[in-house]
């Protein structure tokens, strides 16, 4: 075998029909589009809720009323008469629960739970939860296993001398069987130890004198404030030009004489002692 000689699966390859290339090629002329109209033209589509221009169905039904409750649990339905009618026909028979007491003169009520009525063919799975409504009567004494009960259902099986039992989702974490709530399971993480954490620095408090911080002022509020303090100082000049003009002369003190200091010791020449007279000075001066 040469690759020329490759051929596809005889009916896997079918032929496109081609329309409107005469009589003779099957689907000539019309095209299979029937005769005129607007399904015959191009672009002449309906859409597949038109109804030829009547009011459509969408208008002729009134909307719906209410509204479906997202939260709403679908129960397994048993009526307390449907119970009884199986033990008439021999179903359900009675039986010693195990671990039980034996009573003497006492029947032993038949056990019902959800696994036995499916086996029984009164309920259809055991995905949705079990209610046990009252209709009916009974006069057989019964342990009833189930997740919800009426009022009413519940009267009528402890009349006949039967018990209820209710199943009861736990909504909180339980402790394991033998294991308390002091004493921690063998699962628990232990904890790290908590580091201790170093004691904060007080911060000082703010002094309640200090003067509160300005606000940074923008260039319009620094020329306001500029403009005001200048004017403020010009009056503050004026007043004091005017109140010395109106105060009298003031007297000026005298000044105190300076004191003479005396010179030190150190500065102060000795005096040199005078020379005594002789007689030729005499002579000299009685001649001048």
């Amino acid at each position: 075998m040469k690759l020329h000689d490759l051929r596809p699966a005889p009916g896997s390859h079918k032929k496109k029909t081609r329309v409107g290339r005469g009589i003779a090629a099957g689907k000539g002329k019309t095209a299979g589009r029937g005769t005129k109209g607007q399904k015959a033209r191009a672009g002449g589509t309906i859409p597949a809720w038109f109804e030829g221009g009547q009011t459509p169905l969408h208008q002729r039904i009134p909307k719906l009323r209410g509204f479906k409750n997202p939260f709403r649990i679908e129960h397994e339905v048993v009526n307390v008469g449907a119970i009884a009618s199986l033990v008439e026909l021999g179903v359900l028979e009675s039986g010693e629960m195990p671990g039980s007491k034996k009573a003497k003169g006492a029947p032993v009520p038949i056990t019902v739970n959800q696994e036995i009525l499916r086996a029984a063919g009164l309920v259809r799975s055991l995905d949705k939860p079990m209610k046990i409504l009252g209709n009916g009567e009974l006069s057989t004494a019964l342990f009833v296993v189930a997740d919800r009960i009426s009022a009413s259902a519940r009267a009528k099986i402890e009349a006949a001398g039967g018990t209820v039992s209710l199943l009861e989702v736990p909504t909180r974490s339980v402790p394991a069987i033998g294991v308390t709530d002091d004493e921690p399971s063998a699962d628990a993480v232990a904890e790290p130890e908590a580091v201790a954490e170093p004691e904060a620095v007080a911060e000082p408090e703010p002094d309640a004198e200090a003067a509160p911080r300005r606000k940074p002022k923008t260039a319009k509020t620094a020329k306001a404030a500029g403009a005001a303090e200048f004017e403020a100082e010009a009056e503050t000049e004026a007043e004091a030009e005017a109140a010395a003009d109106k105060a009298p002369p003031a007297k000026s003190a005298p000044r105190p004489k300076a004191k003479a200091r005396p010179a030190p010791a150190e500065q102060i020449a000795p005096t040199e002692p005078a020379a005594p007279s002789t007689g030729d000075a005499a002579d000299e001066s009685a001649d001048a």
